[in-house]
């Protein structure tokens, strides 16, 4: 391609993509001007009058401080679960010949293509012959056992790209197969856990429909079945408090992502390793 044909299909790229990204920007641009509008319409515009009514109305302790707290609690600990046997389930997988290990990753990647409403029916039904309706750890161990599957992929691959050269000096030095991993592997690919967390997290924080199914008490609802308190009776919505809600519930998935990117870097750091 010539200078000038480059140039043209490098605008033209830029062009399409900024035209994508207004698309994506454009719920966001409504939620932050209808958040601190008074009288917030369905379409976006600037406020007439700049209030934090729509903020004072929503922070309460039933409306949403106490939603986010129990998402907080179920999603934590489903992303703490889900890591956790994600990297005991990976490991033999990347590092030793199973007979029966794609078998298994193909069952395992076709597990993490169920739909949720094909299997939430027996699941309810378990969940009540083990008494575990209502209950915000049994719920959590579900949220949790819908991304393991995803997470032992995810966790495998990145436990390839640590040489077993690595647990092989560990292991000449007398150390144990679960030493050498714990030692010596998971700080290599800490990076990477975190990634496989923070996706377990958001998948978990943004479930509607299992909350709202194994939960039953309001009190103990997380804030993403909160957001179906907004839309009253005869189609009556409140879009100010909405979007301030919407807001107050993306503010902990941003906070996260910036806290463990800031942390770590994003990046493995293999290097030095040997010694």
């Amino acid at each position: 391609m010539t200078a000038a044909r480059r140039r043209t299909a490098s605008v033209v790229v830029n062009l399409v993509l900024a035209a994508i990204g207004l698309v994506f920007l454009a719920p966001l641009l409504w939620l932050l001007t209808a958040a601190f509008d008074a009288d917030a319409p369905l379409a976006a515009r600037p406020p007439r009058e700049l209030t934090l009514d729509n903020f004072a109305r929503v922070l309460t302790w039933d409306v949403s401080l106490g939603p986010v707290l129990n998402g907080l609690l179920m999603c934590g600990g489903a992303a703490l679960v889900a890591v956790s046997a994600a990297v005991l389930c990976a490991y033999p997988l990347s590092r030793y010949q199973l007979r029966f290990r794609r078998p298994f990753l193909y069952a395992v990647l076709f597990a993490s293509g169920l739909p949720m409403t094909a299997v939430m029916v027996p699941v309810y039904s378990m969940f009540v012959r083990l008494h575990l309706i209502d209950s915000m750890a049994g719920t959590a161990l579900f949220l949790a056992a819908t991304s393991l599957p995803i997470a032992i992929w995810m966790t495998k691959n990145f436990m390839d790209g640590v040489p077993i050269a690595l647990e092989e000096a560990a292991w000449v030095d007398g150390a144990s197969g679960m030493q050498a991993l714990r030692r010596i592997v998971l700080p290599l690919v800490l990076p990477g856990l975190s990634v496989v967390a923070i996706f377990t997290f958001i998948t978990a924080w943004g479930n509607f429909y299992v909350p709202f199914v194994l939960l039953l008490d309001p009190a103990k609802q997380p804030a993403s079945v909160g957001v179906y308190t907004f839309f009253g009776q005869g189609g009556l919505i409140a879009y100010g408090e909405l979007a301030a809600y919407s807001l107050v519930y993306t503010a902990p998935v941003v906070l996260l992502y910036l806290l463990v990117s800031r942390t770590l870097g994003g990046a493995f750091a293999l290097s030095g390793a040997i010694k």
